[in-house]
């Protein structure tokens, strides 16, 4: 170091002291990685403990997130590289997926204990509750192109949503949209379709992925559900086995001793979801169910209420048992064709095997014999035998050539020897006519639109119901259909006839004229004032029409012979056609009145509904002591469809039903 002389400037100096290597230019900076390491390593020992444990912990913390990182990249990247071969995959097997067998409806779920059997009448809505399903999902045959499958609650959508993307392409392809969106076939043949086209695999059970995810029931469904099991307690603790419930003197009525109202009520059960009423009626059905009896039963009614019902409960379930059933009631019921002009008899002896008219006279009604033609048509297509169907459909094109009609409009009677009609000048869509008009529209819709004579009539017979007995009402001028009597006409308008706008708004979803819904639109109305202007809010079997002003008087007369209900469902029916079609939810509440006035005036508390006397006295309906089978088999099944918003529970595009409200599968070739 050096110092300053005196009086001169001060000056600063740094003294460094050179070690021998560093003097000797060895071991000096040069940016080396060796002299690196060794500054680093000196820095890091010139840390503290607590530093050097922070940097270790950041270090290790890095790299556990690189690790993360890393993986979820690599599924990513593997997931993009395997799509498109997924895509590809998944395009080869839609194809075998949609050639499966067609499902059944799944098996109804176990209902819930304490649910039903409420002692005393219950007018508010039952409590929902929060995870209540309803037992069959959604109902599938091998029906129209669209195969929309079932699928478990317990199963992802994905399936599903493809099948529906790739089915609606192929409906884009191979169909003709109508103006309402209803799928119209382009090749429209006058043959009737053959039963071995139409032939469809018998149904097979459920596959799991198959299913889709079911909709929850709702309140008004439920409480559809709690009015089905009061009925059915009091059948089953009264009239087990038996045709019908008299609920009041706790007892039964037979008409054909063959278990009318449980074969009735077997779909309605399984479509409700009811497997424990369900089994314990199949075992029945089973064990003791035998035809081969000497008793008489009517040809109409035994075909479309146990013919019917066991077909339907067949499809729904897959069980082959009831289609044994159908096929041995079906064979017992033959007879009554042979007739000299194959117009068939009223009544046949299932046990003996002969058929015979009424003992008053060797007429048959219209009605009857044209309206049982769905259910043997469709035995034939599912036994392979001809016989059932060459049967009805000789009635038909015979009833097509027949003259005695009225701009489409039919008489009501038709004589077996002769073929011909009698009573000639009658004309009504009530009792005795009714479902000849709904089944020329319901065949030609089944056997997959080809049958055009049957279309023609239906047609022809519309456009003579607004020619002749359309009128309208005072004061509110609703639209009524009437009866046409040698010219006259007159005002009369059975309860019967409400299933006018469910069959005009089907045939409208199936592609006829639109006015045929704006028809069913003013008609359903007319159907439920008929039920809103009577003191009980019960229709009753018949009503009048004013057709001039009056003061005090209301659109609707009822004469004291025809004040009685018979808990019938037509106008609850066409609600539910109407709602399905419309989406209205208006429909739903008048049908929800009626429920609640059924319940209000017909619920026995002991078990069961009663028909009444009376719809025009509230404190005393007068009790008639009878329910129908017809109330659980139609009646509540088309409330608890109407009260539904799952098109697929049903879908009338892929069933239609029986003039008792038992669904058979739409026809399409195979």
């Amino acid at each position: 170091s050096g110092a300053a002389t005196a009086g001169s400037p001060r000056r600063d100096f740094i003294s460094v002291t050179l070690g021998p290597e560093e003097a000797a230019g060895v071991g000096g900076y040069n940016n080396s990685k060796a002299w690196r390491r060794r500054s680093c390593s000196r820095k890091w020992k010139q840390l503290s403990r607590l530093q050097r444990s922070v940097i270790l912990f950041l270090f290790a913390f890095l790299a556990v997130c690189g690790v993360i990182s890393y993986t979820s990249m690599g599924e990513t990247w593997k997931s993009i590289t395997n799509k498109s071969w997924d895509d590809q995959r998944t395009e080869q097997e839609i194809p075998r997926l949609k050639l499966a067998n067609p499902a059944v409806l799944p098996a109804p779920q176990k209902a819930d204990a304490n649910h039903g059997d409420y002692p005393e009448l219950s007018l508010q809505k039952p409590p929902k509750p929060p995870h209540v399903r309803r037992g069959p999902s959604n109902l599938q045959i091998k029906a129209p192109r669209r195969d929309t499958r079932l699928k478990t609650r317990h199963e992802t959508m994905r399936a599903v949503e493809e099948l529906v993307e790739a089915d609606k392409v192929e409906k884009t392809e191979k169909s003709i949209i109508s103006w309402r969106g209803a799928v119209i076939e382009p090749d429209q043949s006058t043959e009737p379709p053959s039963s071995k086209i139409m032939e469809l695999e018998k149904p097979s059970p459920v596959e799991p992925e198959d299913q889709k995810e079911p909709v929850p029931i709702n309140e008004r469904q439920l409480a559809v559900i709690e009015a089905f099991r009061h009925a059915w307690k009091g059948y089953k603790d009264f009239a087990w086995g038996h045709d019908e419930l008299k609920p009041l003197s706790k007892s039964y009525s037979e008409w054909f001793g063959l278990g009318l109202t449980l074969i009735d009520a077997l779909d309605t059960m399984w479509i409700l979801g009811l497997k424990e009423e369900f089994e314990e009626a199949r075992k029945w059905v089973a064990n003791d169910l035998v035809f081969d009896k000497n008793v008489d039963v009517n040809l109409f009614e035994s075909t479309i209420r146990i013919l019917g019902g066991l077909l339907s409960t067949y499809h729904l379930s897959g069980d082959s048992l009831f289609l044994e059933k159908a096929k041995d009631i079906g064979n017992r019921l033959m007879p009554a064709f042979k007739t000299p002009s194959k117009i068939p008899y009223s009544d046949v002896n299932i046990g003996r095997g002969t058929a015979h008219p009424p003992r008053w006279t060797s007429d048959s009604t219209v009605a009857e014999v044209t309206s049982i033609q769905l259910e043997f048509r469709e035995l034939s297509r599912l036994t392979g035998d001809e016989k059932f169907r060459k049967a009805v459909d000789e009635v038909m094109k015979h009833v097509h050539i027949l003259s005695g009609k009225n701009d489409g409009l039919v008489p009501m009677f038709i004589n077996t020897n002769s073929g011909q009609f009698t009573h000639l000048g009658v004309y009504t869509l009530g009792a005795r006519a009714d479902s000849y008009y709904e089944y020329l529209l319901k065949q030609w819709i089944q056997g997959g639109k080809k049958e055009n004579e049957l279309l023609e009539d239906y047609m022809r017979a519309i456009e003579g119901v607004k020619k002749h007995l359309l009128q309208r009402s005072e004061p509110k001028k609703l639209t009524f259909v009437g009866e046409l009597a040698h010219g006259h006409f007159s005002a009369k308008m059975d309860h019967l006839v409400c299933f006018l706008p469910g069959t005009l708004a089907l045939g409208a979803h199936n592609g006829l004229a639109a006015d045929h819904m704006k028809l069913a639109e003013t008609l359903i109305e007319t159907c439920y004032q008929m039920y809103a202007q009577v003191e009980t809010g019960l229709s009753p079997e018949i009503v009048h029409f004013n057709l001039h002003a009056q003061k005090g008087h209301k659109d609707v007369e009822i004469k004291p012979a025809d004040r009685h209900n018979l808990l019938r469902p037509e106008t609850v029916e066409s609600l539910f056609y109407m709602y399905r079609f419309t989406g209205d939810k208006k429909y739903q509440d008048w049908g929800w009145e009626i429920l609640q006035n059924f319940n209000r005036y017909t619920r026995v508390p002991t078990g069961g509904y009663t028909s009444i006397n009376n719809v025009q006295n509230p404190s005393n309906p007068e009790p008639r002591d009878k329910m129908e089978s017809f109330f659980l088999g139609e009646t509540l099944k088309y409330m608890f469809l109407l009260f539904s918003d799952d098109i697929d529970l049903i879908n009338l595009d892929k069933y239609i039903f029986n003039t008792e409200a038992h669904p058979l599968p739409i026809w399409v070739p195979a």
